[in-house]
């Protein structure tokens, strides 16, 4: 199982959920959950991770910080060292949710191995906020491309 892509997810209005599946779908044999389905047990058991969410009010969304959260003390001191990367579906820039992410990340001691993806969306009144999104096919092609990066770094022990 350590060779295992992990996808933690969330999504409010579709955007973050059709690029994790994307990912997911390009990685094959993926481990794809929504961030309150992802307990301690889940990350120690992957190799590597891949976080997809939304930038809420220029953070991480709250359902996502709440995985971090529950997750990060029964881990820590336990899987340094391992590959991780981000998608983040933005409003405005995403580098409030991204800082928060690597900071994480950093304490956990990962190691980013692809560079951060940040799809801007430019929502910006409540209605376009609210609002379900559609991800641009070249979008879900390079998050495909991203599970598939992932998963064979981990299956041929690049990572």
């Amino acid at each position: 199982m350590r060779n295992r892509l992990l996808i933690a997810w969330h999504s409010r209005t579709g955007a973050s959920e059709a690029m994790a599946r994307a990912a997911a779908g390009g990685a094959g044999d993926a481990l794809l959950l929504r961030c309150d389905e992802v307990e301690p047990d889940a990350i120690m058991a992957a190799g590597g991770y891949l976080f997809c969410c939304p930038e809420n009010l220029a953070t991480m969304s709250g359902a996502m910080k709440e995985m971090f959260d529950r997750c990060y003390y029964p881990v820590l001191g336990r899987i340094e060292g391992r590959p991780f990367a981000t998608i983040i579906a933005a409003g405005s820039d995403g580098e409030g949710a991204q800082r928060q992410i690597d900071r994480i990340a950093q304490g956990w001691r990962l190691k980013r191995v692809a560079e951060r993806m940040i799809v801007n969306f430019s929502a910006q009144t409540p209605e376009a906020i609210l609002a379900a999104k559609s991800v641009p096919e070249d979008t879900l092609a390079a998050c495909a491309e991203l599970g598939e990066a992932l998963a064979t770094g981990l299956r041929e022990g690049i990572f």
